[in-house]
C-alpha cells in the first residue's frame, strides 16, 4: 500500500510493459468481436512527469522521454499511443493506454484497492460507460470477475511487488485463470532483480500445467543486485498469433534505444511451455 507508481511513471519498465500492452491490444482489436479487458492494479491511470514524484526521480527522462521521437519502427505506435495522450508532460499508464484503443463495444474494467488511486480512478472514468472501476483486492477480482461475458480479451496483472509472495499468488492466478478462461490472453508484469526469483517462478508456470506461455524480458544489466531494478518481463499466455516475433522486435528496440550498454544487458523472448 505504500508503492505510489507516480515516482517510476514513464521509465524503461513502463515503457516495456505498455509498448507490449499496445501490441495485445492491437492484436485483440483486429478481429471484429467485441472484447474486454480486467486491468489488476490499475493505479490512477496516468501520471504528471511535471510533478514532484517524477521530477525527483526522473526516471522518464531515461525512459519514455528518449523514445518520443520515433515515427517508424517496432515502438512507433507504442509512442504515437503516448504522445496523443499528451507525452509530455502526461504519461498514460495501462488504464489510459487501454481505454485510447478500445472501440466501441469493447470494455475496460478496472481493479485498484489503494483508497487514494481509486478515488481519481472514479474521477477519471466518471460517465464513461466504457469503463466500470471497483475498489477490491486483485486476487479475488480475477475470481470474480472471469470469465467475460464477451468470451475473449485480456487480463492484465502488474502487482507493485512490494510485498511478500507477489511471485507465488501470480503463478496461482495464471494456472486458475488458464483453466476457467482458456480464450483470454494472460499478461503478468514481473520485475527482474535477481534471477533466483524469475526462475523459480517460471519454473512454477511450467509445473502448474500453464500452456503455451511464453516470457518476455529485458534486462538493463546482469541482474545480480536485489536491490536494484535489473530489468523486466511480461509472462504472456496464450499470445495472439504473431506476438512473440512482435515481441522480440520490440524489445530488441527498446534495448537500443534505453540502454547503456552495461554487461549483461539483453532483450528475449523466450517459450516456457508449449501450445496445449
Amino acid at each position: 500500500m505504500n508503492y505510489r507508481h507516480a515516482f517510476h511513471a514513464g521509465n524503461f519498465a513502463d515503457c516495456a510493459k505498455h509498448a507490449l500492452l499496445v501490441a495485445l491490444l492491437r492484436a485483440l482489436a483486429a478481429k471484429a468481436k467485441p472484447f474486454r479487458v480486467l486491468d489488476t492494479h490499475a493505479g490512477i491511470g496516468a501520471y504528471d512527469l511535471s510533478g514532484p514524484e517524477a521530477t525527483r526521480t526522473g526516471e522518464w527522462q531515461r525512459g519514455i522521454g528518449r523514445l518520443l521521437g520515433i515515427q517508424d519502427g517496432p515502438l512507433a505506435d507504442f509512442v504515437s499511443v503516448v504522445r496523443a495522450a499528451g507525452c509530455p508532460p502526461r504519461y498514460p499508464g495501462s488504464p489510459a493506454i487501454t481505454r485510447a484503443l478500445l472501440r466501441p463495444d469493447d470494455r475496460l474494467v478496472l481493479v485498484e484497492l489503494h483508497p487514494e488511486d481509486h478515488a481519481a480512478l472514479r474521477t477519471r472514468y466518471r460517465g464513461d460507460a466504457q469503463v466500470a472501476v471497483h475498489r477490491r483486492d486483485a486476487w479475488e477480482a480475477l475470481v470474480a470477475l472471469t470469465p467475460f461475458p464477451e468470451r475473449r480479451g485480456l487480463v492484465l496483472m502488474d502487482p507493485p511487488f512490494e510485498q511478500e509472495g507477489e511471485f507465488d499468488r501470480m503463478a496461482r492466478a495464471l494456472a486458475l485463470l488458464r483453466g476457467r478462461f482458456r480464450p483470454g490472453i494472460l499478461a503478468a508484469w514481473y520485475p527482474i532483480k535477481h534471477r533466483a526469483p524469475v526462475r523459480a517462478f517460471h519454473t512454477a508456470i511450467r509445473e502448474a500445467g500453464v500452456a503455451d506461455a511464453i516470457a518476455c524480458e529485458m534486462t538493463m544489466r546482469e541482474p545480480t543486485d536485489p536491490t536494484r531494478l535489473n530489468g523486466c518481463g511480461v509472462l504472456v499466455v496464450n499470445p495472439p498469433w504473431g506476438f512473440e516475433e512482435a515481441a522480440g522486435e520490440i524489445l530488441r528496440a527498446l534495448l537500443a534505444r534505453l540502454g547503456t550498454g552495461e554487461p549483461g544487458a539483453g532483450a528475449s523472448v523466450t517459450r516456457l511451455t508449449p501450445e496445449g
